[in-house]
This record gives C-alpha cells, structure tokens and sequence, in this order.
C-alpha cells in the first residue's frame, strides 16, 4: 500500500495538470484525477511497462474524462480559446457562431485525428507524449495532427 501512496503522491500534480487542461474547470479536474488513480490501483497489475507510468495513467485519466463527457451528454463545452489554422496564426473563438462550427467540425473527425488534435491543442501534450500514447512515431504524430488541422480548415472554408 506505501507503494501506491508515493506513486499517488508523486505523479498527482502531472496527472491533475493533464486533467486541467483537458476540460478547464478545477473542480471536474479533481474529480477526474481521484477517478484515475482509483483505476490506477484497481488495474496496476495490468500495467506491461511498455511506456512510462505516466503516459500509462494519463490514457486512464483521458479515457475517464471522455467517459464522464459521454455521460454528461455534453458537446465540447470547455473553455477553448484558439484554433491553429494553416499558418499556425491563432483564430478568435470570440464569435460564438465560428466556434460552434470548429466544435461540429471537430465532434464529426474520424480518429485519431480528432484524439490527436484535442491532445495536441487543448492538452497540450508533444508529440512525443502523442506518439507514446499511441504507440507511433513522433512523425505519425506530427503527421496525423497536420492532417487534422487541414481537415477542420476545408471544413471551415
């Protein structure tokens, strides 16, 4: 059980910075973390060490949010405030109408453009960590989230 204790103590921060990031708001923030390391104890007997356990218990904590969001029934309602386009220039999410569309256009991606996109522009993440997840290359990465950048702009247009 001390065991657990220090990973919970040492990869809480990372794993609630994830979380954070992922749908903006703290208090869901929390409750998504708490979820993730209460499946990191049930499943950690499942755990292959094929990537970090960090990267393990951020594709929980991801899975969990997308979980609570499909129960929620909720559409991408997170506090958004830019879309790279083609040049990498910053779009205002300020028109609520525009944002609406990029939120439809981003909801009907096939994976894992639409995984790789959220991961990449709300998560935050490198490529590397992208690749990790998926286990790819970081050029199937980069790749893949150039491809669902160019979808979402022939969308727009």
């Amino acid at each position: 059980m001390q065991e657990f204790e220090d990973v919970y103590v040492r990869y809480y921060p990372q794993i609630y910075k994830y979380v954070f990031r992922l749908c903006g708001n703290a208090d869901m923030a929390e409750e998504i973390t708490q979820e993730t390391f209460f499946k990191v104890f049930r499943k950690i007997d499942s755990y292959r060490g094929e990537c970090k356990l960090s990267v393990w218990m951020c594709q929980i904590a991801k899975n969990t949010f997308y979980d609570i969001i499909k129960k929620q029934n909720r559409q991408t309602d997170y506090p958004i405030e830019t879309i790279p386009d083609e040049s990498d220039l910053e779009i205002s999410f300020a028109d609520k109408d525009l944002a609406a569309r990029i939120h439809a256009i981003l909801h009907g991606l096939e994976e894992p453009y639409r995984e790789v996109f959220w991961m990449r522009t709300f998560g935050e993440m490198s490529f590397a960590q992208i690749a990790a997840l998926h286990q790819k290359t970081e050029s199937w990465a980069r790749v893949t989230y150039h491809r669902a950048k160019m979808k979402i702009m022939e969308e727009l247009n």
